[in-house]
């Protein structure tokens, strides 16, 4: 085991006679034995033994050692006021964090301070800014069969709970396939997972960290039981068992992590804890879960139960391939994805929103078109569009905030955010008091200003309070008489004693005389050594100092016991006010959320349009699939469409148009490399994807049915980790497609068939490309250098051949990037090869080589065999090409190889040549 982990070894072993302080440490560990236990002392959280020394690698800090009865103890701490950076680093390394905080005043208990873990920090459980890595949603996930623990009759069904722990998002879905759940758990990207008993674990990524966590949070009734608590009856929410103890799982760990106790958390061995020296009896070991003050997530106030087939199904190879959210190029720009492009969000509020309608676009007409409405009338109206984005850069993160606030984690500037942000509502409800489309409207009515919510923080916040909420400065004058009072006795009495000093001077006669303060000896009247013998008699001494003598005397004395009386009681009343002012704020947090999801939409679509507007992008027409002239399947007809991420990269981009339709809806591409077959393909999803989001598309006209699902098969990669090849990998892929594909799917593909031998490679395209025709019926676009596949296509009835044209002028190639009907003349690789900067030897070469194989195969077509046919190339008196060499070169056909595989079989030919020469 990780000696960071756990109970230290050599604590255990002396656990009944460490002092109180130290067994807490060790009963911690044991309780919390999967993290690494920060434990507060004063002013710093500690770590000792093994965790000490693994944190003083890790976070590059002092180890030192604490002397206990039973021995000395390596220690490493950090402080509590920059506490997240290094939370971070120890996330980083992999391990969890439990946060152990005093939960008691050490001036109001006369033993050891008592502390408890107030939070569990992982990967997925975020809710601090500084350790949030973006503005996107940070989700823990939890995956659940229909059979739990308690012996029930399972079912199929596998489901999948999401929570974002900052926000409160929390979303469900199931399903009886456990591909079409790993394809939502990459919708989504979980940080970090539970999994339930009999569940796979498999259909969670590689870097999706994996939490054990005690199987009876999965039992059905247990999970419907903390759901009620939550949001009433769990069978009125969700469609299985497999949801519900998905859904109540998460809960459990999410209160878990907030500090909060489950059934089954260890004890500290020896079924007690201790406090002050006395037994409590609080093994957690047979504990039920028990939703209490300190673990109820408050601003969970919304369980959204979706099924993915309601949204166009994106699997993680589709959101890769399309680069939606990543680039493809190791080295390539950051922003060169489809969100890059269309994010113009003023708020961290719209940036979710937009990717979560990246992630899932809609399948509904009148859904889109509703966005649609919204993103033609701002897209029209630049001053409403503009005026709107400039008030969004006013808004706080409201769902982020109201989390905080809900978890009393939130200090006054984060109520004053609030109330900032609150205070551009009105004008932004303004800028759509004309608004004509009913989703503009609708935003309208929803932007709910909680004026009431608004003029409390005024009333009761100042304008610039400190950080701090426990040392005064943050509540306003005339809130509350007490604490007026409070600071007008304070204030009355630190008049008298600035008043003090004038006073003294002038009874004693000493110009030199003065009245100072210091936290330690508080006030003094200060005299300096030359002027002693003027000192009256009711001064009596406080301070000697090298120069001066300090003093006190009875009134002063008295005047301060009511000043520093007054400012305490003052800072403790504040803390109180403060605190139900944050706990009435945290009442009305549906509210807070309701008004975070209508800036957002707003954000959103305020963005799309101004996207719109500034890159001239057209309205998609969203057809019918259920019209009569579709059949049931894909129309796409775009005109002069331009793909949304390459047109902003280059300098120029070359529009290309798509048309498919029931009658023609497979399309084989044809063309060199380098001439835009990959783009033109991506471009055609992402055009749709677009319109599917409801936005506009790059492109001069887009009509189109929507499509339930994208897959891709674009670009070589492979697995070496999970021991796959290049050609394995794209295997695989294909055999997703070829299941699950029907003929509302629009399917890419890229170079099929390349991994293997010639002859395999071609065999397997023109089957695949016959299944996807024939028994499929999926629009596919199909970009290849197997040219025989266009004869193939020719045969189809609803297929039809592509191609991008190249002009060749003194042996240099020049790439126009249009598409035409028909296929390619040739691929053009040497030309390629030359383009790219090969060596020109190995080039003449390559040409040598190619004009050989065109001669071997004119050869083959015109010499005569004995039984009248024509025989294939054979070594003569006349033809030196070895045998062995003419049997590769016949084999070989280098214009439909890509160029790196013609120059590595050119040069293994040649070799050959020489070797037998």
């Amino acid at each position: 085991m990780d000696p960071a982990l756990g109970p230290p070894d050599a604590m255990a072993e002396k656990r009944d006679e460490l002092t109180p302080m130290m067994r807490q440490y060790h009963d911690l560990c044991a309780r919390y034995d999967d993290a690494i236990v920060l434990f507060q002392v004063g002013d710093f959280y500690e770590t000792f033994c093994g965790a000490a020394e693994r944190s003083a690698r890790l976070l590059e800090i002092a180890l030192t050692s604490r002397e206990d009865s039973t021995g000395e103890y390596p220690m490493a701490g950090i402080p509590i006021d920059n506490a997240e950076s290094y939370i971070e680093d120890l996330l980083e390394a992999g391990y969890r964090v439990a946060v152990a905080d005093q939960v008691e005043e050490p001036g109001e208990t006369s033993g050891v301070v008592e502390r408890a873990v107030t939070r569990v920090i992982t990967p997925g459980t975020l809710t601090e800014d500084e350790l949030l890595a973006s503005d996107d949603n940070n989700f823990v996930a939890a995956v659940a069969r229909g059979r739990g623990i308690d012996t029930r009759p399972a079912d199929d069904e596998l489901a999948l709970a999401l929570l974002d722990v900052s926000t409160g998002d929390f979303l469900a879905t199931s399903s009886a396939a456990n591909e079409a759940v790993a394809d939502e758990v990459s919708r989504f990207a979980p940080a970090e997972a539970v999994v339930g008993p009999n569940a796979p674990a498999d259909v969670l990524p590689d870097d999706c960290m994996v939490t054990p966590f005690d199987e009876h949070v999965f039992d059905r009734e247990r999970s419907a039981s903390i759901l009620s608590e939550y949001f009433g009856e769990p069978d009125a929410l969700l469609a299985s068992d497999a949801e519900i103890r998905a859904c109540g799982a998460l809960l459990a760990y999410a209160e878990y992590a907030r500090g909060g106790e489950h059934e089954g958390e260890k004890g500290d061995g020896n079924g007690d804890e201790e406090r002050d020296g006395e037994s409590d009896d609080t093994s957690k070991a047979g504990r039920s879960h028990k939703i209490g003050e300190t673990d109820r997530l408050e601003y969970l106030t919304h369980l959204t139960r979706y099924d993915p087939r309601e949204y166009l199904l994106l699997d993680a190879v589709a959101l890769r391939s399309l680069e939606l959210f990543e680039p493809r190029a190791v080295n390539g720009r950051d922003d060169a994805t489809l969100v890059g492009v269309l994010d113009e969000t003023a708020c961290a509020l719209g940036g979710r929103t937009l990717r979560d309608w990246l992630r899932r676009p809609l399948l509904e007409s009148h859904r889109i078109e509703a966005r649609l409405d919204a993103v033609e009338e701002l897209t029209g109206s630049v001053q409403t569009r503009e005026h709107c984005h400039e008030l969004l850069r006013d808004v706080y993160d409201l769902e982020r905030l109201i989390g905080r606030i809900s978890r009393e984690r939130a200090n006054a500037r984060d109520l004053r955010s609030l109330r900032d942000t609150l205070a551009v509502v009105p004008e932004i409800r303004s800028q759509l008091a004309d608004a004509d489309c009913d989703r503009l409207r609708d935003l309208h009515e929803d932007l709910d200003p909680l004026a009431d919510v608004r003029e409390l923080i005024d009333d009761a916040v100042v304008t610039d309070p400190p950080i701090e909420i426990t040392e005064g400065g943050i509540i306003a004058e005339g809130y509350d008489s007490d604490l007026d009072d409070l600071r007008g006795t304070a204030r009355d009495g630190k008049q008298w004693i600035d008043d003090l000093e004038a006073r003294e001077r002038e009874r004693t006669g000493i110009d030199s005389l003065k009245v100072g303060y210091n936290s330690v000896h508080g006030y003094y009247i200060e005299v300096t050594n030359p002027n002693l013998d003027a000192v009256p008699e009711n001064y009596q001494r406080r301070q000697t100092l090298k120069n001066s003598e300090r003093f006190v005397t009875p009134e002063l004395k008295e005047r301060e016991d009511e000043i520093v009386g007054a400012e305490e009681r003052a800072d403790e009343r504040e803390y109180e006010l403060f605190c139900a002012v944050r706990s009435d704020i945290g009442d009305e947090v549906e509210r807070v959320q309701g008004l975070a999801d209508a800036l957002a939409t707003l954000d959103a679509l305020v963005s799309l349009a101004t996207v719109a507007a500034q890159y001239d992008y057209c309205r998609p027409e969203i057809l019918d699939p259920d019209a009569d002239h579709i059949d049931g399947g894909v129309q796409i007809d775009i005109t002069g469409g331009r793909h949304p991420v390459v047109e902003r990269t280059q300098e120029s981009f070359v529009p290309n148009g798509a048309q498919f339709d029931s009658e023609q809806r497979l399309a084989v591409i044809t063309g060199p490399n380098m001439s835009g077959k990959s783009t033109y393909m991506r471009q055609v999803a992402q055009l749709v994807l677009l319109a599917q989001v409801g936005s506009f598309v790059p492109a001069e006209s887009a009509r189109l049915t929507p499509v339930e699902r994208v897959f891709t098969r674009v670009g070589a990669s492979d697995d070496i980790a999970g021991g796959r090849s290049t050609f394995m990998v794209e295997m695989d892929e294909l055999a997703t497609i070829l299941r699950d594909a029907d003929e509302r799917s629009l399917v890419l593909l890229d170079e099929v068939g390349r991994g293997t031998s010639t002859a395999d490679g071609l065999a397997i395209a023109q089957a695949i490309t016959e299944h996807l025709h024939d028994a499929v019926g999926a629009t596919t676009l199909f970009a290849t250098h197997h040219h025989p596949l266009t004869e193939l296509a020719e045969e189809l009835p609803n297929a039809f051949t592509l191609h991008f044209e190249v002009e060749q002028t003194d042996g240099e190639v020049v790439f126009h990037h249009e598409i035409e009907p028909g296929a390619a003349t040739g691929s053009y690789g040497v030309e390629v090869a030359t383009a790219a900067g090969v060596p020109e030897a190995v080039v003449d070469r390559s040409r040598e080589l190619v004009d050989a194989n065109a001669a071997a195969e004119t050869t083959a077509e015109t010499e005569p065999t004995a039984d009248g046919g024509t025989s294939e190339l054979e070594s003569t008196e006349s033809d030196p090409v070895p045998d062995s060499v003419a049997a590769a070169l016949r084999d070989l056909n280098v214009g439909h190889m890509t160029p790196v595989e013609a120059l590595t079989e050119l040069d293994r030919l040649q070799r050959l040549l020489e070797e037998e020469s």
